[in-house]
């Protein structure tokens, strides 16, 4: 189970139970992990699907959930881990609900009136849209891991999908609406994000491309503990 609680600075985090710590040893494939927690071998699930290969190095201290329920195959979920100084949470469900907590806060965009998650637009389904007076605005968020050098890169992975979201978001312009690509990056200490061109240069041009027409671009670090994790501050966009 996870719930909320505000951290320190009163933002709403979300919060892990039953967390402890791990030594990483090995992925047999993207859903599970070889993990040593307490002299044991454990199983445990990946929640996140990408490649995340600069992250899960065999040794490296990594965080688990410890999870009772009926039917699993994994008594652990694999949370977050720790890259040298920097705790990088890797759940890739985290980046909808913590934004989700931060505009409700009322932080992000003041006034609003709906909140509506996963809705639909022509081919694609957002992962938000949003009213507030007059303004109407469909928001994808895209959870961000890879980090090098303290610059956010996404994707990790070539995303076929992404570049549909983008090309989608102009002709929400188009159709009169608001459009915006949030980056959630799932860490803290960035100095900017921008796209992995070396990855998947296309996801790079529909970036850029997106922006251009209009698609406003944001990045926003994340406050990460070892068994919780809030939208921080805002990171700038190079693109």
């Amino acid at each position: 189970m996870s719930g909320d609680h505000k951290n320190e600075t009163g933002m709403m985090s979300m919060i892990y139970e039953n967390i402890c710590s791990g030594i990483f040893l090995s992925r047999p494939n993207r859903f599970i992990a070889q993990v040593e927690i307490n002299g044991r071998i454990e199983t445990c699930h990946v929640k996140n699907t990408g490649r995340c290969a600069e992250l899960l190095i065999p040794g490296v201290t990594v965080m688990v959930q410890q999870v009772d329920s009926p039917g699993r195959l994994t008594g652990y979920d694999l949370i977050s881990v720790w890259k040298g100084d920097r705790l990088i949470n890797m759940d890739s469900a985290v980046p909808n609900k913590i934004f989700a907590e931060y505009l409700r806060s009322g932080q992000y965009i003041k006034g609003l009136t709906l909140i509506k998650p996963e809705t639909g637009f022509g081919n694609s389904r957002f992962d938000f849209y949003l009213e507030a007076g007059e303004r109407k605005i469909f928001i994808e968020v895209k959870g961000v891991t890879l980090e090098e050098d303290g610059v956010a890169l996404f994707p990790d992975a070539p995303t076929e999908r992404g570049v549909k979201h983008l090309r989608e978001l102009i002709r929400c312009l188009d159709a009169g609406f608001e459009a915006q690509a949030v980056f959630i990056i799932q860490m803290k200490g960035l100095r900017y994000f921008t796209p992995n061109v070396r990855t998947h240069a296309a996801f790079d041009e529909a970036l850029k491309a997106a922006n251009k027409a209009g698609v406003t671009v944001r990045a926003m670090d994340c406050w990460v503990g070892d068994n919780r994790i809030a939208v921080a501050d805002p990171v700038p966009v190079k693109l």
